[in-house]
């Protein structure tokens, strides 16, 4: 059957995301998460080009990761922040109890923090960070959730929000299914991967959704940034 990619598969839904899937494929799907995200990710060149020059290695800077799943993606960032001697707390959430479990029990410097809550929850505690990041995450949330997240991270940042997530295509679907189909045994990778491509967004209907303020920028390969910088207050 033909795979049609001129609509979003909204209804469709990863089987990561069911509350009774196998455990264990669950928990090899978090370890295989980080080989995917260098892989496909580019979260090096964002913090290179769009983190990295926010940092000090005098002034401790924070960062608020939304979503964070099994926590590759913020133990990374601190990493590499730490190896340029430069100063960045991070707080990673993620509304899943087994994401939070498997992040937490993973070896992780003082800095970085991982928790299990909502970005409303810090909204509603009045926090307030210098970076939001969040990767593959959009394209999971319903329409509503989507309108949530992106005025919490308004309200939360004091600084850059960068959410970092799949342009979907048919290019990209079939560069997945081939690159993914024997490289990633007893997880969720393969087949919730391509479902994930089916239910992202185009740059265009991106751009379209983003509220005044946001802006979607294409990043190769088959990646949608949605930005958004804080304005000073008076």
């Amino acid at each position: 059957m033909k795979l049609d990619f001129s609509r979003r598969a909204a209804g469709l839904h990863e089987r990561m995301d069911e509350p009774d899937c196998d455990p264990q494929k669950l928990r090899h799907t978090y370890a295989q998460f980080g080989i995917i995200n260098i892989l496909v990710s580019g979260w090096r060149r964002i913090y290179t080009r769009h983190l990295r020059p926010g940092l000090s290695p005098a002034v401790p800077r924070t960062l608020l990761d939304i979503g964070c799943g099994g926590g590759d993606v913020p133990l990374r960032l601190a990493r590499w922040a730490k190896r340029d001697g430069l100063m960045l707390r991070i707080t990673a959430i993620d509304a899943d109890s087994r994401a939070i479990a498997y992040a937490s029990a993973r070896p992780a410097p003082a800095q970085v923090q991982f928790r299990q809550a909502l970005s409303s929850d810090l909204v509603w505690e009045g926090q307030q960070f210098d970076f939001i990041t969040s990767n593959h995450l959009l394209h999971h949330l319903t329409a509503e959730e989507l309108t949530t997240v992106l005025q919490d991270s308004e309200q939360l940042c004091r600084g850059l929000v960068i959410h970092n997530d799949i342009e979907r295509s048919a290019l990209a679907y079939a560069a997945f299914r081939a690159g993914t189909a024997r490289f990633f045994p007893g997880s969720f990778i393969h087949e919730d991967g391509l479902l994930s491509i089916r239910r992202s967004y185009t740059h265009t209907e991106l751009s379209a959704l983003a509220p005044p303020g946001w802006v979607a920028r294409r990043q190769f390969p088959f990646r949608n940034l949605l930005t958004y910088r804080s304005r000073p207050h008076a």
